[in-house]
């Protein structure tokens, strides 16, 4: 693990390094940049990749006051001026996929293409927002417990084993620390019309069992990106497909970023 100190915040980050093109990924919300380990070992050996860590999660260290995805776009832009890189291949999951398209809109020269995994670019949908609110409010005040952890789970890996692990990982960490951030998920604003303005091109992959982030909102984002030819589907992926459908995945990711050096 390596730090950077970004925008007044000290950002966790891991980096293979190497004189392959670079490639940045975001993690989804209550996941840290671990996640992407089986597409780091997919992508090492011909691309420099870069997994870092947001504002309330892993091993990041921020300065506790509220915080939006443009502000985690900006320490994305930090992260890339740190180390040096003019031009990124910009990507994520969920969550990291909102960053990565702020990234996109507030600073389109250092974004050679992106690479959204279980994104969209709306809101949350108004019949969830109650629901989740009572999660974060629960989780803050009492921690999660095992029927809220699961719910969480569910939601977001959807596979017996992984929900384990990451469970643990949630019951280690101070859960008051969840505050914030789950505000900036519930309260983020919709940059749907702004799509028109991203021209890189564009890779979405969606799983067809994605329970949180439906596929039609894949579509929508898919349709409203000019340099996307449509949704990559991941057969039985959940949302975190990556993790438990990685080798569609970092095939799918391999294929589009061979072709834009071609």
């Amino acid at each position: 693990m390596s730090t950077a100190s970004v925008n007044g915040q000290r950002i966790a980050y891991d980096d293979t390094g190497g004189d392959g093109p670079p490639v940045i990924l975001a993690h989804g919300f209550l996941m840290d940049r671990s996640m992407f380990t089986p597409q780091v070992e997919a992508l090492r050996h011909r691309y420099r990749v870069i997994t870092w860590d947001a504002r309330g999660f892993g091993d990041t260290e921020y300065d506790n006051r509220p915080f939006t995805y443009w502000d985690l776009a900006g320490d994305c832009v930090g992260l890339l001026d740190h180390l040096g890189l003019d031009q990124a291949v910009v990507g994520g999951m969920s969550q990291g996929g909102f960053v990565a398209l702020r990234v996109a809109l507030n600073a389109p020269g250092r974004v050679q293409a992106l690479v959204l995994l279980d994104s969209q670019a709306g809101t949350e949908d108004p019949e969830v927002v109650p629901l989740y609110q009572g999660m974060l409010d629960e989780w803050v005040a009492k921690g999660p417990s095992d029927e809220i952890a699961s719910a969480a789970a569910g939601l977001i890996l959807g596979e017996p084993g992984l929900n384990e692990t990451w469970i643990a990982r949630w019951k280690a960490r101070p859960h008051q620390s969840i505050a914030l951030p789950g505000q900036t998920l519930i309260t983020r604003d919709d940059i749907t019309g702004r799509l028109g303005e991203i021209s890189v091109p564009a890779l979405v992959l969606h799983g067809t069992a994605d329970v949180s982030i439906t596929m039609d909102k894949a579509e929508a984002l898919a349709g409203g990106l000019p340099g996307c030819t449509g949704v990559v589907t991941i057969v039985g992926g959940t949302h975190s497909a990556n993790l438990t459908h990685p080798a569609p995945v970092n095939e799918a990711i391999l294929a589009f970023l061979d072709a834009l050096s071609r």
